[in-house]
């Protein structure tokens, strides 16, 4: 498929009334007054955070404290059926900075993913940071990249400008080696030994990058609209608090992922997390910046080991709605009304088109999106409406559910979940749990839901051989 270069769009002409067209009427839907009156594009930041599960945020659970980002949810729409797009990381990482369901690409059918210098995102492969950039946002990502890896892979060759983190899946939060016990932390594509617990360094990272002096090109115009990305590792493995430095010099002696840790060790890893959205927030806000950005937090997959799952079933590698259900919630001042809880179903790839519609900014033709901008339903402008998502997932490393094909439908209310040969049909209008198969109650449910699944099967990369 030949890729046609998107033209940079001039900044000169988002700057004056060309802006109230693109930007504000989002497919023919006014947003708000309120933008139309500063005429300026929203700056993003993008919060995603690893393996966090449903219920680990306080205001969605009962189990942590996390007051900085129950803040947060509180100012903006918080959704109680908010999908990632796979349940590992790498996959739904893609399916981010495309915007499309990550069996599109070979990348994301590598899970997890391995180092390797022929399987990433591709370079040439437009993403949110590229078509961004190409309209005049300056793209950061500060934290953990998974999406590739040197030389062949970075950030720096998918749109970023700047990248300072992880490659890999997974670092100890102070050697910040990775499962090889090699060291993994990155200033653009340069590797760099800085001390550190992992989770400070990158909200000091991200502070820095929030608080810098922006350009601005022409007279009385706001400074150049930004794009950060800040993934942070926590509250991935290894579990180690900010006062475990010593633990983590013999820590990859083990090669049990899932050894160690305690409710009360990963509550600690969480307060940190917490504490430094609270300090990248407050830096937005003294910056002058916060009133024009737009906020979206969210998790990469369900929880792991002593995750909060809420009333789900099912975690981390598992296509049970503990497994893909996650936290989500996205705050625009003066645009999106604070206090609102949102019932509607969404993805991953949703908060891609979501963030494009809003800057104004248009996809390649030639890779169409798969998610849908959720900002006339966050407006008011639509009402909620079904959805039917599609997932599958087949490890490809021991230690995980190796072989077993996952795969799973939700259809408005109805969840249709086969594992290996066994097939499941559930009402999660009454049944969140997934407790009660209903497949012999509803069988031409159940084929619909199958037949939907192959359909769509049909159309993506299938797993390696």
């Amino acid at each position: 498929m030949n890729k046609r270069k998107l033209p940079a769009i001039s900044r000169r002409q988002f700057l004056g009334t060309a802006i109230t067209s693109t930007v504000l009427t989002l497919g023919g839907l006014s947003v708000s007054s309120a933008v139309a009156a500063t005429q300026k594009r929203p700056n993003i930041l993008f919060i995603l955070t690893d393996d966090l599960g449903w219920g680990d945020i306080g205001i969605y659970g009962k189990t942590y404290q996390t007051p900085n980002l129950d803040q947060l949810a509180r100012e903006g729409t918080r959704f109680t059926n908010a999908y990632a797009a796979q349940t590992v990381c790498t996959p739904t990482r893609i399916s981010f900075f495309t915007g499309r369901y990550p069996a599109r690409l070979p990348v994301a059918l590598q899970e997890p993913l391995v180092d390797s210098d022929n399987v990433g995102l591709p370079p040439q492969h437009p993403t949110i940071a590229s078509l961004l950039k190409a309209n005049g946002y300056q793209t950061a990502l500060v934290g953990k990249w998974h999406a590739g890896f040197l030389p062949n892979y970075s950030p720096l060759k998918s749109g970023f400008d700047e990248f300072f983190g992880n490659y890999s899946g997974a670092i100890d939060y102070f050697t910040h080696k990775n499962e090889s016990e090699k060291l993994d932390f990155y200033e653009g594509e340069v590797l760099v030994d800085k001390p550190g617990y992992a989770t400070d360094l990158y909200t000091e990272r991200a502070v820095e990058f929030l608080t810098r002096p922006r350009n601005k090109p022409f007279d009385n115009a706001q400074g150049e609209p930004f794009y950060l990305s800040l993934h942070y590792n926590a509250p991935h493995w290894p579990w180690e608090r900010p006062e475990d430095e010593e633990l983590s010099r013999t820590f990859y002696s083990s090669n049990d992922i899932t050894a160690g840790g305690s409710k009360e060790t990963y509550a600690a890893i969480l307060k940190r997390l917490d504490d430094g959205v609270g300090k990248v927030l407050q830096a937005l806000k003294d910056s002058g910046q916060a009133d024009n950005t737009i906020v979206i937090f969210a998790s990469d997959n369900g929880g792991e080991k002593f995750s909060d799952i809420g009333p789900f079933q099912g975690r981390k590698t598992s296509l049970y709605e503990g497994g893909i259900r996650v936290p989500t919630f996205i705050r625009w001042p003066g645009v999106i009304q604070p206090n609102q809880v949102n019932n509607q179903v969404l993805i991953t790839f949703d908060l891609t088109a979501t963030i494009l519609a809003a800057t104004g900014t248009s996809p390649d033709p030639d890779y169409p999106l798969d998610g849908r901008n959720l900002l006339p339903v966050l407006v008011g402008k639509k009402p909620v409406s079904p959805r039917t998502l599609f997932w599958r997932y087949k490890s490809n490393e021991s230690g995980y559910p190796s072989g077993q094909l996952q795969a799973a439908v939700r259809s408005g209310d109805w969840k249709y979940l086969r594992q290996g040969e066994k097939e499941y049909l559930f009402n999660l209008a009454n049944d969140e749990g997934e407790q009660t198969d209903l497949k012999d109650n509803n069988p031409d449910v159940l084929k619909r839901l199958r037949n939907r699944f192959e359909e769509w099967n049909g159309q993506v990369l299938p797993y390696p051989a």
